[in-house]
């Protein structure tokens, strides 16, 4: 099924928890002179207008990224991130919001690679488009992002992040997304691995981070609910990122971050946040 289109969501709150967790990690990486290798498996359009027509019929941006944009009081660990959005949009006016390969391009380096991969016919066309001048360092693929895991790991340089960040439209997804770290884990234990994950009131949704956690790997889980369920139990409330083999400075810039954005963001007064560690969740299984 290849129906889902980001430009309907581009700048939710979601969005805002995954780049800001992206831009952490690329950056940490940025500390090492040795080049990387970046893939984002499910990449989309690379950039969103704001005013176009999908994303003014669904203006999820309005109580994601615009609630941030005039702020002064941002935390530390938001600056990066919000200067890459004003670089983006080029001016005080919000009018685009970068996706993760905008951002990864940003972020990264000349000497780090990027693969950015994109099934839609539509929004490959558009990556490819985005990226026409990008040089060697960059390429656009229209492939499963699933299958290129496989192929792409582990990377010369022994050094790499994995973006996966599926729509879950189809329940499999949830299935790939637990499979596809599993074999990247064999392939490239030391790599990081970044899994965008819904909250959604599903089965699925709520099993996959508990599977997660249960790899054999240090982890970090980070939450943001920006409200409580909906009367008739549909709608994502909120969403996670988990992050395999995270860099140590992650824990740090979000436990500083979340209570703000989640505050910020709050569309009733069931917001809430999480940063959890698996060194914190043996410590807990432990003393239990």
């Amino acid at each position: 099924m290849l129906s889902y289109r980001h430009a309907y969501h581009a700048g939710n709150h979601a969005d805002l928890l995954k780049h800001l967790v992206l831009s952490l990690c690329l950056q940490h990486m940025n500390t090492k002179d040795k080049p990387y290798l970046v893939l984002d498996t499910h990449a989309g359009a690379g950039q969103y207008a704001l005013d176009a027509e999908q994303a003014k019929k669904t203006g999820e941006y309005i109580d994601g990224i615009a609630r941030l944009w005039n702020r002064t009081d941002l935390p530390a660990a938001l600056s990066d991130y919000m200067k890459a959005l004003q670089t983006c949009n080029g001016g005080t006016k919000l009018r685009r919001y970068p996706g993760s390969p905008w951002l990864t391009a940003h972020f990264a380096r000349q000497i780090d690679t990027l693969r950015f991969c994109e099934l839609h016919s539509t929004d490959f066309a558009l990556l490819r488009r985005e990226f026409k001048e990008a040089g060697r360092r960059v390429k656009v693929e229209q492939n499963d992002g699933f299958e290129t895991m496989k192929a792409a790991l582990p990377p010369l340089s022994r050094r790499g992040l994995v973006l996966i960040d599926p729509s879950y439209e189809v329940k499999s997804d949830y299935l790939r997304v637990l499979a596809a770290i599993k074999d990247g884990l064999k392939r490239f234990a030391t790599g990081t691995y970044l899994v965008w994950l819904p909250f959604l009131p599903t089965l699925e949704a709520r099993n996959l981070p508990e599977k997660l956690k249960k790899l054999p790997a240090e982890w970090l889980y980070a939450s943001l609910t920006v409200r409580g369920p909906a009367t008739q139990g549909y709608g994502m409330t909120g969403s996670a990122m988990f992050v395999i083999n995270p860099p140590w400075t992650l824990k740090a810039g979000l436990t500083d971050s979340l209570p703000w954005l989640a505050k910020t963001l709050a569309m009733d007064e069931k917001f809430a946040w999480e940063v959890l560690t698996s060194d914190q969740a043996a410590s807990k299984a432990t003393a239990d």
